[in-house]
This record gives structure tokens, C-alpha cells and sequence, in this order.
């Protein structure tokens, strides 16, 4: 089987190798902020959402932001299998023209928000006994706080210089915050290095906070005023929470599932030409991450991954942007099914690699 690579932090790889690992094991499932990208992961998410894989003997976390939290406010649906494919179905379709601006953007995310998202079915989504949900938003400081081009271009220069310097200098520019469902607060939120705030989520504030951990900086105008979250303007929650930027594990034996579109973690979106900036290694020590491999994605095409650029690649030909990005889907919905195998058939052991 070469579709998919499997790596494992030093914890995970140990159970897996000793043959413990099992699905009542995962009790987070991360989902990244990852654009169009995500669409590699649609295959993987279907076949456990519609063999009923998680969530069995407790409920597990779906922690995402941007595409990630998109992804997930499905899963908490009353049919998520349908509620997914509508999503995918949206997001493919969309389009736009040179003359799109911030607002314009918003619009469309929020149109396709309500194509997938009943508001009659929230409360079931927050009352959702299988999974709980943690959506990652960052609230904007100070100057990039501002929706002008260039003052917001600004704001996030420095805030780019300063957080090379040093990672913890991010949060004087974003403050994360959470917005979770569930009785009480996610345990990794009430740890002191938390950096932030977690708010509940309602049905007054989840079509937002869900809105908001999207809204890319300069693409998207940010949301503003969030039902029951402090006053300000809420922007894509990648900005602090990119791919895996949190200790979700709460004992040594807990398994932290994450599918990924490459090999390479990043924590947070300003860390992407970063090249030395990576999680710290206890965050990584208890997760599962599977991606698919190089000998499938030169099969897409263009050889590529879809992504944010092909919009404006393919600006005056839309058509093949959609076609390409349905090839990738079917290209990875083979890919659940593979790692379900390796999984019941216990040969995991036997391909897992150190991450």
C-alpha cells in the first residue's frame, strides 16, 4: 500500500508498535488550517464518519480551525455523510472574478456556511453526544485589527518580524480563542500556556465563530462581535492554531489523529517560511498523522495539491479548477478505507514510521 505515509510521535509509535493502538484510543482528531487542501482529507473523513469510527466508548474532540473547523461543523450534524458532500459539493463550486474584494469573499463562505449548516439542526450540533467540537479563531490587536489593506499589510509584517524573533510574541497581535461545545471547557484550555480564551458555543454564536476561523487576513473581512465573546474583530484561526499548535493529549496513552496534506508541521500561519519553527516535541509525542504519499499526489493534476492560488490560476477558467479539484477527491476517497485495513488487519505496526 504506497497512497498513504503514516508517521507517529515517540508515544503513539510505542503503542502502535506493541499492537495497542485501536480507534477508542483517538480522542482528538485535528483539523488543520489548510485552504483547499483539505479536500485530500474528504476521503479519510467520509469513511470514518460513515462507519461511525470515533466517538464509540466517549466522545472524542474535533479541534480545527479555518477548513478544519468547515470540515467539522459538519461531523456534528444530524447527517453528517450529507452535510459533508454538501460542503464539498459548495466549496468546489465556488467562483469568482477578478473584481472579488474582502466583504465580496466573506459573503460567499457565509452563503456556503448555510448551503451545509442548518440553523434548525444546531442544537443537535451542540448537544452532539459522539463528538464535541473546538473551533480556533484569533482576535485581532491593535493595528491588525484595522480591515484597510494597507494598515492591516502593515500590522502584519511587524507581526511577522516579531514573532521570528519569538514565538510567544504572536499573542500580543492575536489572542486565541476557542470557541468549544460541551459542558465544560476542553482541558488543553485551561492549561496555563494556553494563551487565550474558550468560549462556549451557542446558537446564536456558532455560524460566526465557525465564519471567523476562516476569514483569511487581507482575503476576507474579519468578523466582528462575536455572541458572547469579548468585543473585537475575529480573524482565521490558523493565525495561532496553522496545522497542530496544542498538547491535546491528556494522559500517555491518548492518541491525537491528524490528517495531513504533507509531512512538514507548521504551528502557526506566520510560521510558514519559517523552516527551523516546528511544535515543541511533547505536543507531537502522542500524535497519529497520516498524509498521502508523493507517489499519489503526482497522480493529481498538475502534479499538485489543490490550493488557495488556483483561484487566481485559474481565474478566466474555472471549469478546470472544479475538474481538477474532483479528480483529487477521487483520487483520495479510496484513502479511509486503506488506513481502516492497516488498522483491522494490525500491518500498521508494520508501516508506521517515527515522526
Amino acid at each position: 500500500m504506497d497512497t498513504i505515509r503514516i508517521k507517529a510521535g515517540k508515544l503513539a509509535y510505542e503503542i502502535i508498535k506493541d499492537g495497542g493502538f485501536d480507534f477508542d484510543s483517538i480522542t482528538t482528531y485535528v483539523g488543520p488550517a489548510v485552504g483547499p487542501r483539505w479536500l485530500v482529507a474528504s476521503g479519510f473523513d467520509l469513511t470514518l464518519l460513515q462507519n461511525e469510527i470515533l466517538g464509540r466508548s466517549k466522545p472524542v474532540l474535533l479541534a480545527g480551525s479555518s477548513a478544519g473547523a468547515w470540515r467539522f461543523a459538519a461531523w456534528v450534524q444530524p447527517d453528517p455523510v450529507r452535510n459533508y458532500r454538501n460542503l464539498m459539493d459548495a466549496y468546489i463550486s465556488m467562483r469568482y472574478n477578478r473584481t472579488v474584494t474582502p466583504l465580496t469573499i466573506q459573503q460567499s463562505i457565509r452563503d456556503i456556511m448555510n448551503t451545509y449548516l442548518d440553523d434548525n439542526a444546531i442544537p443537535f450540533a451542540l448537544a452532539n453526544k459522539r463528538y464535541r467540537l473546538a473551533i480556533a479563531t484569533a482576535r485581532a490587536r491593535h493595528i491588525v485589527a484595522f480591515e484597510r489593506k494597507l494598515i492591516q499589510s502593515t500590522g502584519l509584517g511587524s507581526c511577522y518580524l516579531f514573532n521570528a524573533v519569538n514565538r510567544s510574541l504572536l499573542y500580543g497581535f492575536f489572542q486565541r480563542v476557542v470557541f468549544y461545545s460541551g459542558v465544560h471547557p476542553p482541558l488543553f484550555s485551561i492549561k496555563d500556556d494556553f494563551n487565550g480564551q474558550a468560549i462556549p458555543l451557542s446558537e446564536a454564536n456558532f455560524k460566526n465563530a465557525v465564519l471567523a476561523s476562516g476569514a483569511i487576513p487581507l482575503v476576507i473581512t474579519g468578523i466582528k462581535n462575536i455572541d458572547g465573546a469579548p468585543p473585537g474583530i475575529y480573524r482565521d484561526g490558523g493565525l495561532t492554531d496553522y496545522h497542530l499548535n496544542q498538547k491535546y493529549a491528556a494522559k500517555d496513552d491518548d492518541i491525537i489523529l491528524l490528517f495531513h496534506h504533507q509531512e512538514r508541521i507548521i504551528p502557526s500561519w506566520l510560521d510558514k517560511k519559517l523552516k527551523y519553527r516546528r511544535p515543541h516535541q511533547s505536543i507531537l509525542e502522542n500524535v497519529l498523522m497520516i498524509y498521502p504519499s508523493e507517489k499519489l499526489t503526482r497522480k493529481f493534476p498538475g502534479s499538485k495539491i489543490p490550493d488557495r492560488n488556483d483561484f487566481k490560476r485559474f481565474v478566466d477558467d474555472p471549469e478546470t479548477r472544479i475538474k481538477n479539484w474532483w479528480r483529487v477527491v477521487d483520487f483520495c476517497a479510496p484513502l479511509g478505507e486503506q488506513f481502516l485495513e492497516l488498522v483491522e488487519s494490525k500491518k500498521i505496526r508494520h508501516v508506521v514510521e517515527k515522526m
